[in-house]
């Protein structure tokens, strides 16, 4: 995707060709800055304070972190701390583990003396790839977008197509493209006329500081709203369809996403507004059925719920506590959508019920 014309990905070699380049997403939207990543250590904290985030991306620089590790200590052992240090970082977002798994295969039988070439080779692949199923996601998707332009009467492009997200699963949580993203930036390179609803996405405000970011950059028609709007607005008939995407997506058709997003299926069930899931594959975790009571829900720190930064109007970036001194803080990141919300789900094979033989009927071998 493109900033201001020049193209960009998340993660990216450094021109000294074995440190890492990231989009530094807590500077944003004030700020474009771009961090340089050296150890695991400092891919590790890149992934638990969320200067990267979403699934995808945090997959792919828990990638590189191992091709950090491996050029700098290739043995058996230290490539199992690295990898362990990794896992812990964050631990609702399946693709991480994936990730890892995925490195170590790779690494696994080969020489010391191999091995650093052979996870930056890997960790580039793991991009690369992440890179196609998101655009494919974003042609099958933008089908779902066409539709509801048609659905009217006349040629898709004669009405605006109103699409409610939350949270950011653009091409920032992603290497490239984004995944609930995707098919809305296919659909307006189509020239369909269309319209983002964008959560602020509390306590972090992704949707406000980063989807509204990357749709204005892009060009994309755009409303930001507070997280509670998106209930009305389906009772209006403003909104024609929602999607959304999944940090963890279980076998039977759960979809684990960002704190707010069951609350917005469940609005959408109410008011007949289709509600679709965004996901390459990797993101479905083919060992558990029943999400609610077995993907494990991340707790961050309460400051992020009781504390808030913003620029003010002299330019400068402040940091304001809004909540009582003393006020107990809980900050739950994550909840789970149950399949029976969710209309289908937008993979890089295509879109499918959520459910296990949905899923199995476009991934039969996992």
């Amino acid at each position: 995707m493109k900033i201001d014309g020049r193209p960009y990905r998340t993660i990216w070699l450094a021109d000294d060709g074995w440190s890492v380049e990231i989009i530094d997403q807590t500077r944003l939207p004030h700020d474009f800055a771009i961090a340089r990543l050296t150890t695991v250590e400092e891919a590790a904290h890149a992934i638990r304070a969320m200067l990267v985030r979403g699934a995808p991306l945090i997959g792919a620089t828990a990638a590189y972190g191992m091709a950090l590790a491996a050029r700098e200590a290739p043995d058996d052992q230290s490539l199992s701390r690295a990898s362990d240090r990794l896992l812990e970082t964050r631990p609702t977002a399946v693709n991480l583990r994936w990730a890892l798994e995925r490195m170590r295969r790779c690494l696994a039988e080969l020489a010391p003396s191999d091995r650093a070439a052979a996870a930056y080779a890997e960790a580039a692949a793991l991009c690369d790839e992440d890179v196609a199923f998101n655009e494919a996601i974003g042609t099958h998707g933008a089908g779902l977008i066409r539709q509801a332009s048609e659905k009217a009467g006349g040629r898709a492009g004669d009405r605006v197509v109103n699409v409610l997200t939350h949270c950011n699963a653009g091409w920032l949580a992603t290497v490239d493209w984004g995944t609930a993203l995707s098919p809305i930036y296919k659909a307006f390179e189509e020239g369909i006329r269309l319209h983002v609803w964008v959560d602020e996405t509390r306590p972090r405000n992704q949707g406000a500081s980063l989807t509204a970011w990357e749709l204005n950059h892009h060009g994309v028609p755009h409303t930001v709203i507070v997280d509670n709007v998106g209930g009305h607005l389906m009772q209006h008939g403003m909104v024609d369809l929602c999607i959304t995407g999944t940090d963890r997506t279980t076998a039977s058709g759960d979809v684990c996403n960002k704190i707010g997003t069951y609350l917005k299926a469940l609005a959408a069930h109410d008011n007949g507004v289709p509600f679709y899931v965004a996901l390459p594959s990797p993101t479905i975790d083919w060992t558990i059925d029943d999400g609610v009571r077995q993907i494990p829900i991340e707790q961050r720190e309460g400051s992020e719920v009781s504390a808030l930064t913003g620029r003010t109007a002299d330019g400068r970036i402040e940091t304001v506590t809004v909540t009582p001194e003393g006020s107990p803080v809980a900050n739950y990141a994550f909840d789970v959508t149950p399949a029976r919300l969710v209309t289908g789900l937008i993979t890089e094979r295509g879109v499918c019920p959520a459910s296990r033989e949905g899923l199995r009927s476009l991934f039969p071998d996992p």
